[in-house]
């Protein structure tokens, strides 16, 4: 058996997701994650007849896969090999917005886990890479056989919220060079022993790939864009593993659901912030103990879910039958949501 055969994947709360977008049919829908395409296969089925979907990742690997799983729906899809960084760059120049839905599923997926090559498990010899895309210049070995301990400690203890970060950090330095994920791996079990079911190692290599890829600036980044491309009503939706992926999606929602972010101290508000979205549940959506059951990596993944309450910047149209037909050819396909929107647009 190939040591890389692509595993099946298992989209995480996929009927929770599309309860969540309140997925129409011909509506348009981002998926910023596209990964292997469960999600969006499923999205763009419930979407039909007249749905479009803007998919983009970062791995050109996947971004393979997932050609292939949607090729029934190319018609209705784009499929992009793009970080979510630039989610609003790709959406300008393919011209997809204003959108129903935004998805972001932030999991790293069985596909990257699977194949050694590429530094993301420490079950099987790898090299030290854990990019997301090849292209990237920094790799986890450049890291961990280049930063001072000090810089190691502090990423392995912010990133992977690892208490033994410096214990690890001055092991790693000791042992070094290190080019494989096994010998890595080693190094971290030597320094603070095994206990429990769950590894060492997992901590810091999780610090180490969030390093690597910027992924904690990445998702600040494309959340802030996420909300201009929706459309009033639109919905974002984000599932997230870990509690530093999950605190930054959690501020960001409630504070965009807030019209003043001044601190509680200041007597009179002065930020002119103006609350953009609502949130549709106040606790995070977790997978049932059956999906738990079927799908053990799904039992860290939150669902959080907001809904854009105003319009967009800049879609101001003097002549109302220029708007309607323009937001109908945007994708906007029911008429009690057009209606809502012309008025808030005629009004401003």
């Amino acid at each position: 058996m190939n040591r890389e055969t692509i595993p099946t994947h298992t989209p995480v709360l996929l009927q929770e997701v599309l309860e969540a977008l309140n997925v129409q049919p011909g509506g348009r829908y981002i998926d910023c994650t596209l990964g292997t395409g469960g999600h969006a296969e499923a999205i763009l089925e419930h979407s039909s007849p007249g749905g479009q979907m803007l998919g983009l990742d970062a791995d050109p690997d996947a971004i393979s896969i997932a050609r292939e799983r949607l090729k029934k729906y190319s018609e209705s899809i784009l499929i992009v090999n793009e970080n979510f960084s630039n989610l609003q760059a790709a959406c300008i120049k393919y011209d997809f917005f204003p959108v129903h839905g935004i998805l972001m599923d932030l999991g790293l997926s069985s596909l990257q886990l699977s194949r050694y090559s590429r530094g993301f498990s420490f079950q099987e010899e790898g090299p030290l890479d854990m990019r997301f895309n090849p292209a990237q210049k920094t790799t986890a070995a450049d890291i961990v056989n280049t930063a001072t301990e000090e810089r190691l400690a502090h990423l392995i203890k912010i990133y992977g919220e690892e208490p033994q970060a410096r214990r690890i950090a001055h092991e790693i330095v000791a042992a070094r060079p290190l080019k494989t994920s096994l010998q890595l791996a080693g190094i971290i079990e030597k320094a603070v022993g095994r206990r429990g079911k769950i590894h060492p190692a997992t901590r810091t290599f999780q610090a180490l790939r969030i390093a690597v890829n910027h992924e904690l600036e990445n998702l600040e980044s494309a959340l802030r864009q996420a909300v201009e491309l929706l459309g009033y009503e639109g919905r974002l939706v984000v599932i997230s593993y870990h509690s530093l992926e999950d605190r930054i999606v959690k501020q960001f929602m409630q504070r965009e659901a807030r019209n003043c972010i001044c601190p509680p101290t200041t007597p009179v508000c002065v930020c002119g912030h103006t609350a953009q979205l609502k949130l549709i549940s106040k606790k995070p959506i977790i997978p049932s103990d059956k999906e738990i059951q079927e799908n053990p990596r799904s039992r860290s993944a939150k669902l959080r879910c907001a809904e854009r309450i105003v319009a967009p910047a800049g879609y101001a149209f003097s002549d109302e039958h220029t708007f309607i037909n323009i937001a109908r050819t945007r994708g906007w396909r029911h008429p009690a949501l057009l209606q809502k929107i012309k008025t808030a647009f005629l009004a401003a």
